[in-house]
């Protein structure tokens, strides 16, 4: 009895959360949420950290981090979608079946799935940049990274797809993939080339990844205020 109290009483508070954010729009932000939430906008991202491993590193160590981002970003989407949304069942705020749906602003008929719990987004966005942190651990990569995927995060709020705690959880299970694939994969890289211990330290090319990602957020804000007017 206590512990479903406790549930509602965060369920209650998470959701009126998510109405005081998704309340707040405007035409230009509509487009520029739908389009930075895309998953398109990370092919950038992933374009600049393997020419940054390129150059960097041995191939072998290059192959051993890649294959942990993919194992990261596998980790973090199956733990979500295959294991704990069908147990928890959360329907998404805009799903037709939720009681809220009349009071949540949704763009361009975009609601989702019907399950919004863990959010695959958020694991998804936060696994890749932990993993990004750990491995480079150049202060402001990491800043931009994590800025990078909350604010990634945000545009499910805004779309009316996810609640703040869909996105919480599912960044804590991200991260924690993103923090223990990049250590196995550290751990591994050495043992194939030892020399990788003191490339780390000294990594190259790094404030590539910045670049390419605001020139990105330059071009989605460009097109969404062409798009708004």
């Amino acid at each position: 009895m206590i512990h479903s109290e406790i549930v509602q009483f965060l369920s209650e508070i998470d959701t009126n959360i998510f109405l005081s954010f998704n309340g707040i729009h405007s035409p230009f932000w509509d487009y520029f949420m739908s389009s930075f939430t895309g998953k398109i906008i990370w092919v950038p991202m992933y374009a600049t950290i393997l020419y940054i491993l390129l150059r960097n590193f041995h191939w072998k160590v290059v192959v051993c981090y890649v294959a942990a981002i993919a194992l990261t970003i596998t980790f973090a989407d199956q733990m979500c979608s295959s294991i704990i949304r069908p147990v928890v069942a959360r329907l998404r705020p805009a799903n037709p079946d939720n009681p809220i749906v009349d009071m949540v602003y949704i763009v361009n008929g975009y609601r989702g799935g019907s399950y919004g719990f863990p959010s695959c987004h958020a694991a998804n966005s936060l696994g890749l940049a932990m993993f990004v942190v750990f491995l480079f651990r150049k202060r402001w990569l990491s800043i931009f990274i994590v800025t990078w995927a909350i604010l990634n995060c945000y545009t499910r709020i805004y779309l009316g797809v996810h609640y703040p705690g869909d996105l919480l959880v599912g960044g804590i299970i991200g991260g924690f993939g993103g923090w223990l694939f990049c250590t196995i994969a550290h751990k591994i890289a050495i043992y194939l080339e030892p020399s990788t211990r003191t490339k780390r330290k000294d990594i190259k090319q790094w404030p590539v990844t910045i670049y390419v990602g605001l020139l990105t957020v330059l071009g989605i804000i460009i097109y969404s205020i062409i798009k708004s007017w």
